[in-house]
This record gives structure tokens, sequence and C-alpha cells, in this order.
């Protein structure tokens, strides 16, 4: 039997434009290719100005996750320029960030991934009061009745006769693939509704401390946080209160809503933790300082490396052993396209070299992508929330570990599935569990600086340039809701003279190197992965979402020409 060609473009349900290619023998999927069709160059742009600048325009890098690029900015800066911030601009840059990664990933599992497990066509036949049933025997969320769910079943009754589905059209309703009964479906979708209201409430936080969302404000050196207890136009008593009581309004939705959904979806899917695993080797550069962001023992999620799937040493991390290739990139470096660059050196030179939009197919193309490859001394890595939770439960993290063990005996399954789409799935709700318990201990340990007097939130110590050394560097690590984030900035005369990034979805999203190691999503997509309905390509997008894809952060001005918006070729 002749192998079947699938096309998916563009498959994310965000920002971004990523092609997937695949070639389907008897149900199994046996090659793959990811292309990000994007090229931007922020990096280019970033030559000249000033360093204390370079946050406001890497952060618009991304529209989602709106404050990683700043922050990893500031410290790459902060970094050059031996620049330490006060203890309250820590505390407020975890507090903005621990928010970014709950809200992001609440929206991560019920917006943009749990329809790939959720019929929402199946709810229109469920019973309300079994609804009900089954989500009280979950948890105690007060809306988790049978009149709730009789309302939303009602509207999407209203959509489904109408014909148009609305913010539910174009899914794969009815495929063989879907094992939830209708109550699990109507419970689900009765929460995807109200985490639309919920992460619009908490994401508030950012305007109180940032002034803003998206993009929030931010500062080399700090924060731009004034805090005066007794004045109107800074952060005073009452916005504080406001704060405490978003990052309770967050907690309780995640322990009461998202992580007993997540544990329910995933009992019947279990045969998912056997699929799509890919690349055995995991890199988390840790994140969420208790203290001075160059003080690594006092990361909240640790720092490390997982290699070859084993779980009994974790490796330590360096920067400087990464570099980047353009072996299957639509780049060019200046001494030749099959040596590796470190990101100090790195090279944004954007050479095309492929067919004209719209593509037939990219595959068999030597390149094919606008992704660099970056590896960890030669190695393809993984990253994002599942590399975090293992190198964290590698390295002893307690919460990690309870956590993790919680939820597999919930599931009854072993560590082993934890290597999967199933295991990406899940380490993203046991992170967000631990930031959402987390947050209110970061929020009094601020309330008590501010009790004791201590508001700083900015040093002007080396703000003027005329104080920093002629030249400098520095490196900003990040590890962002999609894994691990570097900004590395080479600072001259004041000005910046090189600036490059390497985020999550380049790591993950990375095409073949000289030696033939497929990127973590090619590497997933032939590991054991079915495809029962080429024409419904289902499975790829439960595999390729489970890394929660966004690939404007890693392709740095659209064809001109334009193409086609979206596609599913079968042949």
């Amino acid at each position: 039997m002749a192998s079947t060609k699938v096309v998916v473009d563009p498959i994310t349900r965000i920002e971004g434009h990523l092609r997937i290619e695949v070639q389907a023998d008897a149900g199994k999927i046996s090659g793959s290719w990811a292309t990000a069709t994007m090229f931007r160059g922020i990096e280019t742009i970033m030559t000249g100005r000033d360093p204390r600048d370079a946050w406001a325009f890497t952060q618009r890098i991304c529209g989602v996750c709106t404050t990683v690029h700043a922050i990893a900015s500031c410290r790459a800066v902060e970094d050059a320029l031996d620049i330490k911030v006060p203890a309250n601009a820590n505390i407020i840059r975890n507090l903005v960030h621990g928010m970014q990664y709950i809200q992001d990933h609440v929206i991560h599992f019920y917006h943009l991934h749990a329809l790939d497990w959720v019929d929402v066509v199946s709810a229109v036949g469920a019973d309300p009061d079994k609804a009900a049933a089954l989500a009280k025997s979950l948890s105690p969320w007060p809306n988790n009745d049978a009149a709730h769910f009789r309302a939303v079943q009602a509207r999407l009754k209203k959509f489904v006769g109408s014909g148009q589905l609305g913010i539910f059209a174009n899914g794969y309703w009815g495929h063989p693939a879907y094992k939830l009964p209708p109550e699990a479906n109507l419970m689900a979708v009765s929460h995807y509704l109200e985490a639309l209201d919920w992460q619009r409430d908490v994401i508030r936080l950012h305007t109180v401390f940032g002034g803003k969302n998206p993009h929030p404000n931010f500062l080399v050196g700090g924060m731009a946080s004034a805090i005066n207890l007794d004045e109107t136009a800074t952060i005073n008593a009452v916005r504080l209160a406001d704060v405490m009581g978003m990052i309770k309004k967050a907690k309780d939705f995640v322990e009461q809503v998202y992580w007993p959904d997540l544990v329910a979806i995933a009992s019947f899917y279990k045969d998912w933790g056997a699929i799509g695993g890919g690349v055995p080797n995991f890199l988390a550069c840790g994140e969420f300082p208790e203290s001075d962001p160059r003080d690594l023992k006092s990361l909240y999620f640790p720092r490390g490396i997982i290699m070859g799937k084993d779980l009994s040493t974790v490796h330590e991390y360096d920067h400087k052993k990464v570099a980047e290739y353009i072996n299957s990139s639509w780049y060019t470096y200046e001494g030749g396209d099959d040596k590796g660059l470190h990101p100090w050196d790195g090279e944004t030179t954007p050479k095309y070299t492929g067919p004209k939009a719209p593509y037939e197919y990219l595959q068999g193309e030597k390149k094919y992508t606008w992704m660099k490859a970056p590896r960890y001394e030669g190695k393809a890595m993984q990253v994002g929330p599942l590399a975090r939770m293992l190198v964290g439960y590698a390295s002893g993290h307690a919460d990690i570990k309870a956590l993790v063990g919680e939820a597999l005996g919930k599931l009854k399954v072993g560590p082993e599935v934890l290597f999967s789409t199933l295991g990406r799935t899940a380490a993203r709700g046991i992170e967000t569990v631990l930031l959402a318990g987390k947050m209110e201990g970061w929020m009094n340990q601020l309330l008590a600086n501010v009790k004791a007097g201590q508001v700083a939130t900015f040093t002007k110590d080396k703000w003027d340039p005329k104080t920093w050394p002629k030249k400098a560097q520095g490196y900003g690590y990040l590890d962002a809701p999609r894994g691990a984030l570097g900004h590395w900035v080479q600072i001259e005369d004041e000005k910046i003279a090189r600036y490059q990034c390497v985020v999550p979805s380049t790591w993950n999203c990375s095409p073949r190197d000289a030696q033939g190691q497929m990127g973590a999503y090619e590497a997933a997509l032939v590991d054991n992965h079915p495809l029962a309905r080429p024409d419904q390509p289902l499975e790829i997008l439960r595999t390729i979402h489970s890394f929660d894809p966004c690939l404007a952060c890693g392709v740095h001005v659209l064809d001109a020409d334009g193409g086609l918006l979206a596609e599913v070729k079968v042949q």
C-alpha cells in the first residue's frame, strides 16, 4: 500500500503559522516534517538600540506570552551590566509571570487543546442530571449543577440546530478517536465557557503591576510599580487587596475545575500514555527565583537536563553548550550553513530557497522551515512543562513529587506514561496547581515587605550608561509556560551590538539537523503514533497541541504573495 501524505496547515488554534506534513502507512505515521511558514526578524532590528529598551521590543515577539520576553530581556541586560533588582521587584515579576502561567495553561487546556479530546456535538445528547452528578463527584465547584448544565446544553442545541457552531466550528465531531461519554463532554464544554470569563478577570493582576495587558510595562533594574499605601495614583492597599482576590479566584478555578477536569478526561485516554513521546532528552532552565535571579539555588522550578529518559541523573545546564543549526532552515551563515553557532555568535540572515507558496509538499526539500535547530551538546531537546516536572521530580522537589504521585495514583498508571502526549498535558496541569498555590505565598511576602516599610521596586544602580563598561554581554534565562527561553545580548558603546533569542518553540519545532535528528514535534509524531482517518487528522492535533505550539516566538513578514489560510490535504 502506498504511503498517504497529509498536510495540516495551519495546525495551531493560536497565533503563528505552523504546518505539519506526515506520511502514514496502515494507520500509523511513518514520517513527519514541521514547518514554520513565517519570518519576522525581531532580532535584526535590535541592533543599535538602547539595551534598556530591549524588553519593550522583544516583548512584541508574541501576543500570547505577553510577559516572558520582557522578563528574559531585562534579565539579560541586568546580567550584562551586573544589576541586582530589589526584592520587591523580583516578587512582582514572579507574581506577573506566575499569573501568566496560570492563565496561559488554563486557556491552553480548555480553548486550544481540550477539543482534541472533547466532542462538543456529543454534549447535545447528554443528560444534564447525570452530568451534574459526575461533576459533583469530582469537585465542589458551585456551577456543577443540573440547571447550569441544562442552560449550556440549550445554547449548544441552538448552535447545532442552526448549522452554525460559532466558536466550536471546524471540529472533527464524531471522530472514532473520541471516547468521552456525552455527560463528560457537556461538563467540559460548560467549563470551557466559564474559563473565558475567568481568565479575563484574573489577568487583571498584570494591569495592577504592569499598567496593562497584553504587554505590561517592565524596567531594567526592577519594575515600574510604585507602591504607596496612602496614594491613589500608586499601588495602594485597595489594589493589593484586589490582587489577593485575583490570586484566590485563580487558585479556586485551577483546583476545583481545571485539575479535576484534566484528570477525569485523561482517565478515558490512558492509551495516549504510550503515544507521542518523541525526543527522550529534556531541558529546563529553571524559573521563579525566590531571591536574586542569579541565585540558581533559589529557583522554585529547578534547572537541569534529563538525558535518554533517565530520571536517576539530573545533568547541569550550561547555556554555553547551546548552538543553533540551519541545515534545514531558510537562513544562511557567513562561515557556512553546516556549523552551529552559540547565540552570542548567532546570525539571523534569511535566505528563502523553498517553493513559492502555496506549497504542494515540503518533505524532500533540503531546507523546509523558518525555524532554526537548537541543540544542546549536539542533542535535540524537548522543553516545556513536562521537562520542568521531570527535572523537578528527578531532583527530589517535594511539591512536584507529591503531585505527580497523586496524579499517577488517580489514573492508576506508572511513571512511564509521563513520556508521552498524555504526559505533556498532565505535566502542564501539575505545574499549574503548584503555581496557583505558590502565588499566595509570594503575595504575602510582598505585603510583609510593604508593612515593614520596604517599598523599593527599582534600583538606579548603573542606570547611567556612562557607568557601563565599553563592552558587555549577558544571558537572560526564563522558563516560559511553553518551555526554556533564552535571550543573549552583547552591548558595545552603550548600544546593542548583537541580540539573539532561542525560544521554546524553536527547541520543540526544530527541523532535522545535519545528523538527521528530528526536533520534538517531528519525533513525537513518529513515536507509535496512530492516524485513523487521514482526512480528519485528529490524532496529529492531539500530539502537536500537547506542546502548546505558538510559532510567533520562534520565527522571527509573511510572503507578500499570500497563501492558503487553511489546508488539510490527503493523497
